[in-house]
């Protein structure tokens, strides 16, 4: 561990400007000195460059939420997708073995077949199912092999009042169209960047706190979503009513959205039918009870709706 972390730590985030840096730059700031980088400081598909970086800013914690994350378009640029998804976080993984940082890392319930009936523990076999899955288990590969200074959060369906995503989709699309169709064969937990970074913040705290006993019991990788689950369809008729509850101008109602299999939905990466992540493990090392899915998509309904007003 730096010398640093005996006066005010330095944590490194990355990719800034996307839906889980944005809520990182919030949560990490009264940890320590922020060092918040977007894509045009760092390029992450140039290994150099995030070497320099990294020696130039000197960080203990290295937080890192950049990925490449377009699922369908990596399936024809899965060159791009491998060099921001494993060769970067191998750049990052090297440095913090050297100088004794602390990596956190985020993954994706992709690195998974969806074929297992109930939800997935940490050790599961992986078997992702398109180029994206693929780069994010090369990505976890390489960081665990090349240090034990890690905590890797895999999660899933996220979303926030910033940024693009499914929720705020839906809100849209329920304001132009009279009729919805969305899949109802695909399971898993709406996660929001600010749970994401809000428990990315309790376990940076104990690190700083614990620094080699926190190395020794608490590194490696841990699930990390929501409580509970839901289809998108289910997920679409929760933001809907919403939506109506608050007086919206919707050309559609909850009740009137059709459910249909993945199969009349068809896309160039495949999708995971079951993304239900068990998080006890999480939960249990980090003393931890995590929201309703319900009560952090309702938040940043809120905080989306209050913000429209404006």
């Amino acid at each position: 561990m730096n010398d640093s972390m005996n006066d005010t730590p330095k944590i490194l985030i990355t990719g800034v400007n996307g839906q889980v840096g944005f809520e990182l730059t919030r949560a990490l700031a009264p940890l320590g000195h922020i060092i918040a980088l977007d894509r045009a400081q760092l390029d992450l598909r140039d290994e150099q460059a995030i070497t320099d970086a990294l020696n130039q800013h000197q960080p203990d914690i290295i937080v890192n939420p950049a990925a490449y994350t377009a699922v369908d378009k990596a399936e024809t640029d899965a060159q791009t997708a491998f060099s921001i998804n494993a060769t970067a976080p191998a750049a990052m993984a090297q440095w913090t073995r050297k100088n004794e940082a602390l990596l956190v890392h985020y993954s994706t319930d992709y690195v998974f077949d969806g074929e297992k009936p109930d939800a997935y523990i940490e050790d599961d076999n992986i078997n992702p199912q398109s180029v994206y899955g693929h780069t994010k288990q090369q990505g976890e590969d390489v960081i665990r092999n090349l240090t034990e200074r890690h905590v890797i959060l895999r999660t899933s369906w996220v979303y926030g009042a910033y940024g693009n995503n499914f929720l705020k989709t839906m809100l849209r699309l329920a304001a132009e169209r009279d009729a919805l169709s969305i899949v109802n064969d695909q399971i898993g937990a709406p996660t929001s960047a600010a749970l994401i970074a809000d428990v990315t913040a309790h376990i940076v705290r104990d690190y700083i706190e614990y620094g080699d006993e926190f190395i020794d019991a608490c590194t490696g990788t841990y699930h990390l979503t929501a409580a509970g689950s839901t289809s998108w369809h289910g997920y679409a008729q929760h933001i809907i009513a919403l939506a109506e509850a608050a007086g919206m101008p919707l050309k559609i109602q909850a009740a009137d959205v059709q459910g249909i299999p993945s199969s009349a939905y068809p896309t160039p990466a495949k999708r995971p039918h079951n993304s239900r992540l068990n998080t006890e493990k999480l939960q249990t090392t980090f003393d931890l009870k995590l929201p309703t899915w319900q009560d952090g998509v309702n938040h940043a309904f809120a905080m989306i709706k209050n913000n429209t007003k404006q």
